[in-house]
């Protein structure tokens, strides 16, 4: 294990395992999908990112390899030893206080999605603690119906994803688990998701003072989010 598990996530499967349920072994070997493509078409070439949730590096060795500086930020250990050419800060996302400001501060992995109100509140404030003035944050949400017509799997390379279930657990709170199946190994993994339409989404960034500037994808699951002038 890597550090103590939080309330309503679990993980089981080789390896040590991160509070949120993720196995550092695991999200070592997934491969990365259409999101540094995503990313590299919503900003400018070559600019400053703080990556908050890196994980192993999925995302931000492509990121690295097209230019990209990034500053990659987990709150596992383990995970950031497999993150190479990228600046490493360990920190829980919400109590993550660097002096300094960034052209992009990216959110992704579906984290706005937290059971916890108050830590989204707290993920979205640091991304707008982060960002420069004239800089963007780039969240990535969950589409509509996500959690409908389950079971439903995918293969990927050497193994397959299997979504088990998303069941309610309190009040707009469900918990969602999910198979990770591969020749040599299995792991699972189950963690509570608070599904928010558009209207709530861009509420929450309206707190955060960040206020959406374009939907970046036709499904609306890529965001890109502008700091309000005067909010801080």
């Amino acid at each position: 294990m890597s550090g103590r598990m939080r309330e309503g996530h679990e993980g089981t499967g080789p390896g040590a395992i991160t509070p949120d349920g993720c196995a550092v072994e695991l999200y070592e070997r997934l491969p990365v999908g259409d999101e540094p493509d995503i990313i590299q078409r919503a900003v400018p070439a070559k600019v400053r990112i703080l990556e908050l949730g890196s994980g192993a590096g999925r995302v931000t060795h492509p990121l690295v390899e097209r230019g990209f500086t990034v500053t990659a930020v987990d709150e596992s250990p383990q995970m950031l030893e497999r993150v190479h050419g990228a600046r490493t800060v360990c920190s829980p996302i919400e109590e993550l206080e660097l002096d300094e400001h960034f052209d992009v501060v990216l959110l992704g992995s579906f984290l706005v999605h937290t059971g916890d109100p108050q830590v989204r509140q707290g993920l979205l404030q640091t991304c707008r603690r982060h960002v420069a003035t004239d800089g963007c944050v780039l969240i990535q949400r969950e589409s509509e119906g996500r959690h409908e017509n389950l079971p439903q799997e995918r293969k990927i390379a050497g193994g397959l994803v299997r979504v088990v279930s998303s069941d309610p657990v309190s009040p707009g709170v469900r918990s969602v688990h999910v198979e990770y199946v591969f020749s040599d190994a299995r792991w699972t993994q189950t963690f509570l998701s608070r599904p928010l339409t558009v209207k709530a989404f861009e509420l929450a960034l309206s707190k955060a003072g960040l206020a959406v500037d374009a939907y970046l994808t036709g499904d609306r699951t890529w965001v890109r989010a502008l700091p309000v002038t005067g909010r801080p």
